[in-house]
């Protein structure tokens, strides 16, 4: 099959796969290489865990506040939030239409 060489998926379109078959609020929607592109779509809490690999989040809808290594700082569309492998961190105080691309990339444990 080969590396691809285009990919596309709108907002619209992701969030159709929302929620999952067992409720998941996040979807994996492309994968090459390190890279893995989901939309994150939490509702009412943000039960997630720290992660093992870098990520970085891109605010599609919403607004709130986003809580990582001891700080909290006020998203809204269009912000970028990067956490690094291991940092606990979590979304609250968020509107209920709150979606974010997410990108998973590099190696287990996080870029050095």
């Amino acid at each position: 099959m080969g590396m691809p060489k285009f990919h596309s998926i709108t907002v619209a379109e992701a969030l159709t796969k929302l929620p999952g078959s067992k409720g998941e609020r996040f979807v994996e929607l492309f994968k090459h290489g390190t890279l893995s592109v989901e939309l994150y779509a939490p509702r009412g809490k943000d039960p997630q865990k720290p992660h093992t690999r870098d990520e970085v989040y891109v605010v599609v809808t919403g607004k709130g506040d986003f809580v990582a290594a001891g700080e909290r700082k006020n998203f809204q569309p269009g912000d970028m939030l990067f956490v690094a492998a291991h940092v606990e961190h979590r979304f609250e105080n968020f509107s209920d239409d709150l979606a974010v691309w997410v990108f998973f990339y590099g190696q287990e444990g996080g870029e050095r």
